[in-house]
């Protein structure tokens, strides 16, 4: 039957718009509205969900995000003046009980009527400063070292606020997780970057986020 890992707080969807920024002109579909009832899928996406510049957003390997409601409460002990809810870092499932940094890249799990798989964690972009109103919360993200997980889609089927989130087997026996891909961008041991150069699921950005750190070990 699996394991029961927790459930889905809210499921967000949101279509691209433009804004004006730091005096330009910005794409984007960062933000995410929580919708009622279950929703199914129109291709990789979320019914109703879309993304802007599919060269670096969306497609296979970042076709759905999760974020947890566990880190959205750290963030508002960090900073309270915010109204962190459901949606605000552009996810399209905010989850409960569940510690998206220990998902073991590759691990699958049941949502809904839909079966996911682990991919990657986000390597947020300028756009999240833009949707936070801080140039420099990029940065302040990836220090907190809370990505979140993208998913790879394996079975469509619709999803809704509720939903208990499964992982339908062990863990891949690699062990690399989310957590260890964030920790390569800053302090990981070449063991691990090693590791996750092995792996034939590893993207492209998993890649290079290993082969920098390997580098930067070198130069150490």
């Amino acid at each position: 039957m699996g394991e029961l890992l927790g459930r889905v707080v809210s499921v967000n969807v949101g279509l691209p718009r433009t804004v004006e920024w730091q005096g330009r002109s910005w794409t984007s579909a960062i933000w995410k509205e929580p919708v009622d009832g279950p929703i199914g899928f129109e291709g990789e996406y979320l019914a109703g969900d879309a993304v802007a510049d599919p060269k670096v957003h969306g497609r296979r390997d970042k076709a759905v995000y999760a974020y947890a409601r566990e880190d959205y409460a750290w963030w508002a002990t960090e900073l309270p003046d915010t109204d962190f809810h459901p949606g605000l870092f552009g996810e399209n499932l905010t989850t409960e009980g569940i510690d998206l940094a220990a998902a073991v890249i590759g691990e699958r799990w049941q949502v809904g009527g839909a079966v996911l798989e682990v991919a990657q964690p986000r390597f947020p972009c300028a756009k999240l400063g833009m949707r936070m109103g801080d140039a420099s919360f990029r940065q302040r993200f990836d220090k907190a070292r809370r990505s979140g997980s993208y998913f790879r889609v394996v079975d469509p089927g619709p999803i809704g606020a509720g939903d208990e989130v499964v992982r339908l087997a062990p863990p891949p026996e690699h062990g690399i997780t989310i957590g260890d891909v964030v920790a390569a961008r800053f302090d990981a041991p070449a063991e691990v970057m090693e590791r996750i150069l092995a792996l034939d699921i590893a993207t492209d950005n998993m890649r290079q986020v290993a082969r920098l750190g390997l580098e930067r070990l070198q130069k150490a």
